[in-house]
């Protein structure tokens, strides 16, 4: 007769993995018990823990595959009733170039002068209105928030704005925000600020701009590029018809007859209201009163304001909205469901509670090199510190001879605990005791409740199943520590034929240079046969009495020193350049 294997998911409640074994809860919370884990019918375990107690019980259990991600939201046209949408814009760029200062521009001139006694309130997003059209501008997507949201995998915004000063051109917080704009998947349109100013230098700005890939169109490249002021509010009526034709050319659209779905682009604890949240309608129609699923909580619509504090019923694709009635405040970046009933709502916050857990759990990954290194610098010392477990005494020898290896007296690896078999609470408690909190196992497992211990004791683990992965990472964490090595490169030699001038206040000499070439930047090293008389820096550099910035092999040309150098004719000069090279062990 076949064995029977009985398949089990990553992650399961205790009560879940009872009815999957057929054995009763209180039998199977009495084995967790004896292994050390203390859980309730409700309670996840992993897969690691459940296969350690069906092994007890003499039952055999396979994994089922990973929980796959819940899709993103529904991309625009993927369903007939589409319908033109507005386009989401977020403003970015330098902190100092004018940011904030379109932004509240736009809302001036276009919501509080037509908004009669209208307060504007600050809820992360607000809409404005242009020849008949609507825009929607996101006020606070901070590049933190930016990264989340593309984790998750939504595109929030149509078009990113990037403003950048005329008066200072790309500073590397613009390089940035591009580069977190082209992330998010956004099309770029680039608003040179501060048009105003004296020093405004707009060719400047736009030869930068080209320098990043962002070549405006008047040069022959395809970014759409308006000169604006904030201050004087010259070209923002252009900026903001330049949004809308560029969204026309988008063909935005999104379906408001189907059930809302959105994304947290704010939220926090309200006194009157409790939990509160901002959130973006990117498809479908919100309605009060809906049964909401919110990342993993849930709740009812019980109240709806627009960005003007302004009380409404309903919110179609690409609103911003303040909602309250869920229970736990979302973080930002959550998914937004409507449902028709609370169950349902109830159901999808559950299994995506459960979604997570498994992510979570099942994500044990190795601690990363950066995160290694960052621990020893923080620690003071070029000591690694770790708790170390294997599955047998074999492997376990292996790996400390081989860590051995990598000790010099400037970097060394010390083991403050090691053992055989899965990774336990003293492991933890241990690890969190070091100054590393750091614990590598290899071939172990370690179960839900030592992961709740780990993560509230703030300590790291990995886990490998081969030995050269667990060394190769400890080996280039310790690399990364070790001092860099100086050299000096040689990078041209000239042959000194003449002394021109030798005094206190400079040394002029000529010379042909043999191999090489002589740059102004670097410095120089005078050498009499193989004694080094002096080095400095070159001051200047001369063919024909034309300052130059290099003289190549078989050239010849004059350099001046500041100050008086004991050179003379047949001596030669050496330019060197110092790199530094990292250190292997």
């Amino acid at each position: 007769m076949d064995e029977v294997i009985i398949k089990i998911p990553e992650i399961l409640t205790v009560g879940e993995f009872a009815g999957k074994i057929n054995l009763p809860v209180t039998q199977v919370i009495s084995e967790l018990m004896k292994n050390g884990v203390l859980a309730t019918i409700n309670d996840n375990i992993d897969f690691e823990t459940a296969e350690i107690i069906a092994d007890y019980l003499g039952i055999k259990v396979q994994k089922e595959k990973l929980i796959k991600e819940k899709a993103a939201l529904p991309k625009a046209k993927e369903k007939a009733g589409q319908e033109k949408r507005p386009p989401i814009v977020a403003v970015m760029g330098h902190v100092d170039h004018g940011k904030t200062s379109i932004l509240d521009a736009i809302r001036e001139t276009n919501i509080v002068a037509k908004e009669s006694g209208g307060i504007t309130q600050h809820i992360g997003a607000y809409q404005i209105e242009k020849n008949s059209r609507v825009i929607t501008f996101l006020d606070t997507p901070g590049h933190e928030a930016f990264e989340k949201m593309r984790e998750h995998g939504a595109r929030v915004t149509d078009i990113s704005v990037i403003v950048v000063a005329a008066d200072e051109g790309i500073k590397p917080q613009t390089i940035e925000a591009v580069k977190h704009a082209q992330n998010a998947g956004s099309v770029i349109i680039t608003a040179i600020n501060k048009i105003d100013k004296p020093e405004a230098d707009l060719d400047k700005v736009k030869g930068q701009l080209s320098e990043i890939g962002l070549t405006p169109e008047d040069w022959g490249g395809k970014t759409v590029t308006v000169p604006v002021s904030a201050k004087t509010k010259e070209g923002l009526d252009d900026l903001l018809e330049m949004i809308i034709l560029q969204a026309d050319m988008m063909d935005l659209s999104a379906d408001p007859n189907t059930k809302a779905q959105g994304i947290v682009i704010e939220s926090h604890i309200d006194q009157g209201k409790g939990p509160v949240a901002t959130i973006l309608i990117q498809n479908g129609t919100l309605k009060q009163e809906d049964y909401i699923q919110i990342g993993d909580g849930y709740g009812k619509v019980r109240s709806m304001e627009d960005h003007l504090g302004r009380k409404i019923k309903t919110a179609g694709p690409s609103k911003p909205i303040k909602i309250s009635g869920i229970k736990e405040v979302p973080q930002v970046s959550s998914f937004v469901f409507a449902f028709d009933t609370e169950k349902e709502a109830k159901e999808g916050s559950e299994k995506e509670k459960k979604f997570h857990t498994v992510k979570s759990l099942a994500g044990v990954k190795k601690i990363g090199i950066d995160e290694i290194t960052q621990a020893v610098l923080e620690s003071n010392t070029r000591e690694l510190e770790i708790v170390l477990k294997a599955d047998v005494k074999g492997s376990l020898e292996a790996i400390k001879e081989a860590l051995q290896r990598y000790k010099t007296k400037e970097v060394a690896v010390k083991i403050t605990r090691e053992g055989l078999g899965d990774i336990t609470e003293k492991d933890v408690m241990m690890a969190a005791a070091s100054k590393m909190k750091m614990i590598f196992g290899f071939n172990v497992g370690i179960s839900s409740s030592i992961i709740k211990l780990a993560d509230k004791e703030k300590v790291r683990f990995s886990k490998y199943t081969v030995i050269y992965e667990l060394l190769d990472d400890i080996k280039k964490a310790l690399e990364s520590l070790l001092p860099v090595q100086i050299v000096e490169v040689e990078l041209g030699k000239m042959e000194i034929l003449k002394i021109f001038r030798a005094d206190k206040k400079e040394t002029i000499v000529g010379g042909r240079v043999l191999n090489g070439e002589i740059k102004k930047e670097f410095e120089v090293k005078v050498m009499r046969k193989d004694e080094v008389i002096a080095r400095k820096k070159i001051s200047s550099l001369k063919k024909e009495k034309n300052e130059v910035s290099e003289i190549k092999a078989g050239e010849e040309g004059g350099i001046g020193f500041g100050g008086k150098v004991d050179i003379q004719e047949k001596d030669t000069i050496i330019q060197i350049k110092q790199e530094e090279i990292k250190r292997t062990l």
